[in-house]
């Protein structure tokens, strides 16, 4: 399958030198990470550790590894359901994500919002969210904080393609165009909304759907982290320059089902295939880094550091007690 031509209006996206070979080593490792923390959620969910909903970020992980890479400190993510990647990518110990995911008490949110309703205040991750589209308003929020405060951030608003086309997105970038919001709205594009493919879902481009409101937005292949990581910087200083808004649409592709529940009978395995073995991201890198001079060994290093890493935390999740029976009764807000 030919590289995706990435498309832009507006701002146009600027090819920049490749970074340096320690900067791709961070970005290998991390999306290895995401990669294998997904595969263990996968086979804890298939044991019964793991209840309710879960949904995998596995061949996605281009876009939240190359977008966090060109964030700040002070800036803010949020994001929907699927979102055990963009914890990792926040900094938050795999053990406690994990933890969560497991339902137990050392987790993110005390065992009590297991894989759709993760958050941690600490890391600056403001939830995954299971209401589709909710990311999107909740950005928003955040952004207008940012702008309040006058702290320099930006809200990273992470949403799918099939969010995309909920009604309260539309009203967002009304508001923060008004408002000229420090946010930066990131739609996954992996082609398939739950079971409906974009072809048949979406009208138009969704990067430019922010025209009508004078909100610049650019389109990129979000299989290729190096691609993802210079639009994020270039969107982000735009952002960050008073310039308001960004509309980012990354095009990326999720190799599991929408949940683990999904068969993904949607679909082709020929295209499956396609993009396990001509696409994928950590392929992808490492082939550029062993082109650049790294060595191999270091490949191998980082994959059993990770290897334990991801054994510690699964371990720590299952050590991990339940929440007591009165935490039924925490965090819950009664009004009058």
């Amino acid at each position: 399958m030919p590289k995706e031509k990435p498309k832009n209006n507006v701002v146009a996206l600027r090819k920049v030198p490749l970074p340096a070979l320690e900067d791709m080593a961070a970005l290998w490792r991390l999306m290895l990470l995401i990669r294998r923390f997904e595969e263990k959620a996968g086979h804890l969910y298939g044991m019964g550790n793991i209840g309710g909903f879960c949904h995998l970020y596995i061949g996605q992980e281009a876009v939240v590894a190359g977008i966090s890479s060109a964030q700040a400190p002070q800036d803010t993510v949020v994001t929907s359901y699927r979102d055990h990647a963009h914890m990792l990518a926040c900094g938050m110990p795999p053990g406690e994500i994990m933890a969560e995911l497991t339902g137990r008490a050392t987790g993110s949110s005390r065992g009590k919002g297991g894989s759709m309703h993760m958050f941690s205040r600490d890391h600056r991750f403001y939830g995954g969210h299971g209401i589709v589209g909710a990311s999107t308003s909740i950005g928003t929020g955040l952004a207008f904080a940012h702008k309040y405060r006058g702290d320099g951030g930006v809200a990273v608003a992470y949403m799918g393609d099939g969010a995309a086309n909920q009604g309260q997105v539309a009203e967002c970038y009304n508001m923060a165009a008004l408002w000229g919001l420090p946010v930066l709205y990131v739609i996954e594009n992996n082609k398939y909304a739950m079971g409906t493919s974009v072809n048949r879902g979406v009208a138009g481009e969704l990067y430019k759907r922010g025209e009508g409101y004078g909100i610049p937005g650019a389109q990129v292949d979000g299989m290729d982290v190096l691609d993802v990581r210079a639009a994020a910087a270039q969107a982000l200083a735009h952002v960050r320059g008073a310039g308001g808004p960004f509309i980012l649409e990354v095009m990326t592709y999720r190799y599991r089902g929408h949940s683990m529940s999904d068969p993904a009978q949607y679909r082709s395995k020929e295209e499956v295939k396609t993009y396990r073995t001509e696409r994928d991201p950590i392929a992808a890198l490492k082939a550029r880094m062993l082109a650049a001079g790294a060595e191999e060994e270091a490949f191998k290093a980082v994959e059993r550091e990770i290897k334990e890493i991801i054994a510690a935390a699964a371990q720590f999740a299952l050590d991990s007690p339940e929440p007591e029976e009165g935490e039924l009764w925490t965090d819950v807000v009664v009004g009058e």
